[in-house]
């Protein structure tokens, strides 16, 4: 690249400025676009896809399953709590006969016989009571155990009514995922491969800010703006277009420096006034500032008052003033020290 002048550096920048500006303005106006398209849609809703008939009666039957095992529970409290107090009141029914059954039996009084019956028949009557207390709360277990089961099942059936809805929720989400990406990659595709034209035939022309501003729209609108909507599979697409671009541009800079090493040994077979009449000024000085040779861009010690002529090309580095003799550097319009027209040998 030449060097430039300081101004024309500053004009360079904002030409630069206004690239990116334009790009700016091109995405943000790509974003809206996009954004408005009629055929791209949202997914819907998962409760929305859920059969609703068959969601409520589940949902009441579960309802009402979890108000049975509720009312289930309070009773089977309660039927324990009465087969406990029969239990007890048997127990010390039954302590107490015991007590009495002793005294009788050391006193053998027959007059004692009739209440030992008496006894007898109310310590059957509580165990009798033990039996229906424990009968009814084994009744009320079984149904409690039964209720369970249907909640487990309406639980069961509310799952698999669910996972219908969520199956079919994803192939419909992946259905409009692909239309989405399949509509902007339609948009970006075509941006990226203008960009391509772009760089490869219009990158140096005098409207270059316009035509980086929209090569970098292309690059942004593809690899940034695309990611949100590509598909689980869809990152194929963008590293494939990658590969297939750093290909292409690969290919154009090999071909590109074989072609610049074939002129560069080409030239270096002229004759040295030819040489140096095909090289512009501004880029022999620019070349001259960075410590290489003109000619062939090889390191050169500029600084050596005794180099006039490359040693890995042989061309003229200095050669001296045709009026004062001043030894100065042969790309040089005029003499630093006379000022005058270098003139040429």
């Amino acid at each position: 690249m030449r060097p430039m002048r300081v101004s024309e550096k500053w004009f360079h920048r904002a030409l630069w400025l206004i690239a990116f500006a334009f790009a700016g303005f091109l995405i943000g106006l790509g974003g809206l676009v996009v954004g408005n398209l009629p055929g791209v849609e949202a997914p819907p809703t998962l409760d929305s896809l859920i059969d609703p008939g068959a969601s409520t009666a589940i949902e009441t039957s579960i309802k009402q399953a979890e108000a049975n095992a509720r009312d289930g529970a309070v009773a089977e409290e309660s039927e324990r709590l009465k087969l406990q107090a029969a239990t007890a009141e048997y127990t010390s029914a039954h302590e107490t006969f015991s007590n009495w059954l002793a005294t009788r039996t050391a006193t053998e009084q027959a007059d004692q016989n009739k209440e030992l019956v008496s006894r007898t028949r109310s310590l059957e009557t509580l165990n009798d009571n033990i039996r229906s207390a424990q009968k009814a709360l084994d009744q009320i277990e079984q149904d409690n155990a039964q209720t369970r089961q249907v909640l487990v099942k309406q639980r069961a059936a509310e799952a698999a009514l669910r996972t219908q809805a969520e199956e079919k929720f994803d192939a419909l989400q992946r259905g409009i995922e692909m239309k989405n990406f399949l509509i902007r990659l339609a948009i970006t595709l075509p941006l990226l491969m203008i960009g391509g034209w772009l760089f490869a035939k219009h990158r140096k022309n005098r409207y270059w800010p316009f035509v980086w501003g929209f090569i970098f729209f292309a690059l942004f609108a593809f690899f940034v703006e695309l990611v949100p909507y590509l598909p689980d599979y869809g990152g194929y697409v963008r590293y494939i277009v990658g590969v297939v671009v750093t290909i292409l541009v690969g290919r154009y800079s090999i071909n590109a420096l074989q072609r610049y090493l074939q002129n560069q040994k080409s030239a270096e077979t002229l004759p040295d006034d030819q040489r140096r009449q095909a090289l512009s000024y501004d880029v022999a000085q620019s070349r001259f500032a960075k410590g290489i040779c003109p000619g062939c861009e090889r390191k050169a010690d500029l600084s050596d008052p005794k180099l006039d002529f490359c040693m890995h090309c042989g061309i003229s580095l200095f050669n001296a003033c045709a009026f004062c003799q001043t030894r100065k550097n042969a790309f040089a319009h005029y003499c630093p020290s006379c000022g005058k027209e270098a003139v040429a040998p």
